[in-house]
């Protein structure tokens, strides 16, 4: 691959968007810390993740564990006291073109942004300036970063773009505080798709938004997936939004493995089959500034061993992993000292059980892949963070 200069950001990328299945945002090895020195928190620690053309991966985990951190450090918009001390992020345009994004100026992050990758922030109903009409703040975003179009076509385009999310024309004269908070968040959305980006990363898109609403503003979104060809990056601490959305599932957590992702599938009930007993996952998300000895996850496992509280498992693929998608997991049910757990073992599907919304394979997630779960007859993926 060519590393991109400066002038060939505002090439059309037309002709990557026709090859879906590669890769199109690569993260290796992502560290972000919150302060310095021997009091820094690790918030991402070596998080992998690949995002592939046309694909929507969800990004999942609780609170804390370091989603949005890792997304607004890929994409260069991490704040400080966040820090990003080590790994690479490349960003691919087609045509054997990329930018690697934690080593591009400024210059080159501002022709990135909005035409090629946009970003939906979390509470983006309050992200709309209240002083300024919606049809002024699409016109601004236009404005920026197309500076040929005239007032007239930039008009056009709003309106363009709010149809494109089911709202009239005549709310271009209307102020954020005279929409309801759906509106709100579908103008956002529009925003974001103003100059057609190969990627879009939601963080938390429906917050604070009931069922209903949250239900038009998924259709919406697979809809222009579909028609626009981009690629999602959808972070949520909500499993269930994720299964009816995304093409494969990223979990984070202090560190990647299975029995994480069984607890989580574990703590919400199935739409189909048998009524099963709910549980959850005991105890709390570990303290980053004082991470437990060994894997993360051991005080909170029920199926720890005696290694598991003294040493880290490293990364290791997973001996059911179908060679053509092969996972990889740290845990250490996974090296073969240990049978696992009925519970973790694939289950086999019922003979009239279709396959899951959206089961086309695994993600690359930050800190790897991770092993077949028994909850829900698809193959759900780890991260780290």
């Amino acid at each position: 691959m060519t590393s991109l200069d400066v002038g060939t950001l505002d090439q059309p990328a037309a002709a990557g968007r026709s090859r879906p299945g590669e890769p199109l945002l690569d993260v290796t090895g992502l560290c972000v810390d919150y302060g310095i020195g021997p009091d820094a928190v690790h918030a991402v620690q070596d998080a992998d993740l690949v995002l592939h053309r046309g694909e929507v991966l969800g990004l999942a985990g609780e609170s804390g564990s370091g989603k949005s951190t890792f997304a607004y450090a890929a994409t260069r918009l991490l704040r400080a006291p966040g820090v990003i001390t080590g790994g690479s992020v490349r960003f691919y345009l087609g045509q054997d073109r990329d930018i690697d994004l934690l080593a591009a100026d400024e210059a080159q992050l501002r022709r990135l942004r909005w035409a090629h990758v946009a970003v939906v922030l979390q509470s983006a109903m309050h992200a709309l300036n209240p002083v300024m009409s919606i049809g002024d703040q699409l016109g601004d975003v236009l404005q920026a970063h197309r500076p040929d179009m005239d007032r007239a076509a930039r008009r056009e385009r709003a309106v363009q773009l709010l149809d494109m999310v089911g709202i009239t024309a005549d709310r271009l004269r209307s102020y954020p505080h005279e929409l309801s908070g759906g509106m709100r968040q579908r103008v956002m959305i529009a925003m974001a798709l103003a100059l057609e980006p190969q990627l879009v990363i939601m963080d938390e898109p429906t917050t604070a938004l009931d069922v209903v609403t949250q239900r038009e503003i998924l259709e919406e979104l697979a809809a222009l997936r579909d028609r626009l060809g981009f690629a999602v990056l959808f972070i949520t601490h909500d499993l269930s939004l994720l299964i009816e959305i995304a093409d494969s599932i990223a979990i984070m957590y202090g560190a990647p493995r299975h029995p994480y992702t069984l607890g989580l599938l574990g703590s919400f009930p199935s739409l189909h089959g048998p009524r099963v007993h709910m549980t959850g996952i005991a105890g709390s998300p570990p303290d980053l500034r004082n991470p437990p000895a060994g894997c993360p996850f051991h005080p909170r496992c029920r199926y720890a061993m005696d290694r598991c509280r003294t040493e880290l498992p490293p990364l290791r693929p997973v001996a059911r992993a179908d060679l053509a998608n092969p996972r990889v997991a740290a845990c250490w049910l996974q090296d073969g000292s240990a049978p696992p757990p009925a519970e973790l073992a694939r289950p086999e599907p019922e003979p009239d059980a279709g396959p899951a919304p959206g089961a086309n394979g695994p993600a690359a997630g930050a800190g790897g892949t991770a092993a077949d779960t028994g909850a829900i007859p698809r193959e759900v993926p780890h991260d780290s963070a």
